[in-house]
């Protein structure tokens, strides 16, 4: 199967070494899909140095003003963190995450997301994934460069695309289509919005409710129509108490 509806996503990267590396390490392991948001500004004859011959992945790169705008078409995305989060998200060794993707990758687009340089993913990134990939290391010394952390999960991508027909393969099978990320993150919008207008949701203690509620979403992987009937329910919400009482 081909790796061409997987897209690495590198978020607000600062260095340009560090991209032209990362695409160095796609290239390597036939990965072509290079989504950059918010960067730094950079020097392309610094990226291209790095990237040492690798310039086809630097030429298609797409340069993404926000994540969602990354994410919109993507069924299925995992992100990566050297750090526990105190919300538990369904996490992955890198061998299991990139199987993971690589079957989900069958059936549309899907996006492997690396956090800053210094901070790694924020939790409002980590929300729009589906699973989160750690990889080992001494943990007395676990910050791992950027570029490298790409070069070990596009190893893993390439690997579990060769071994596909070996291994015991991932249930993606859906009666209907998924939802998209943009039609998710509409919904969740929608969300919020009701819950705050039926005084269910405090915005100004909101209790990481948001951050709940998106977890359990993620977990069940929304369908097109399912996310038309939520939606549609929040909408007879919102007309029922806009109604005029009689």
């Amino acid at each position: 199967m081909s790796l061409d509806n997987i897209r690495i996503v590198l978020v607000a990267p600062t260095h340009a070494g560090n991209i032209g590396g990362a695409a160095r390490a796609m290239r390597n392991m036939a990965l072509h899909r290079l989504h950059l948001v918010s960067p730094a500004d950079f020097s392309i004859a610094e990226a291209s140095a790095r990237a040492a011959g690798a310039d086809d992945v630097l030429n298609r790169l797409h340069v993404d003003a926000n994540l969602t705008e990354a994410l919109a078409d993507c069924r299925y995305v995992i992100g990566t963190s050297a750090r526990s989060r105190r919300l538990a998200w369904p996490q992955y060794d890198p061998a299991t995450a990139a199987r993971q993707l690589v079957a989900e990758a069958g059936q549309g687009a899907v996006a492997l997301v690396f956090g800053a340089e210094r901070t790694g993913l924020t939790n409002a990134e980590l929300e729009r994934c589906h699973g989160l990939v750690t990889i080992p290391t001494d943990p007395g010394f676990s910050s791992l460069n950027l570029a490298c952390a790409v070069q070990i999960m596009a190893y893993e991508l390439f690997l579990a695309q060769g071994r596909g027909a070996h291994s015991e393969p991932f249930d993606t099978a859906v009666s209907e289509p998924l939802a998209d990320s943009a039609e998710v993150e509409r919904f969740y919008r929608h969300l919020e919005q009701v819950l705050i207008e039926i005084d269910f949701l405090d915005p100004q203690h909101p209790r990481k409710l948001m951050r709940r509620l998106i977890r359990l979403f993620s977990r069940v992987r929304l369908e097109v129509n399912e996310v038309h009937i939520l939606r549609g329910i929040l909408t007879a919400i919102q007309d029922r108490r806009n109604r005029p009482n009689i």
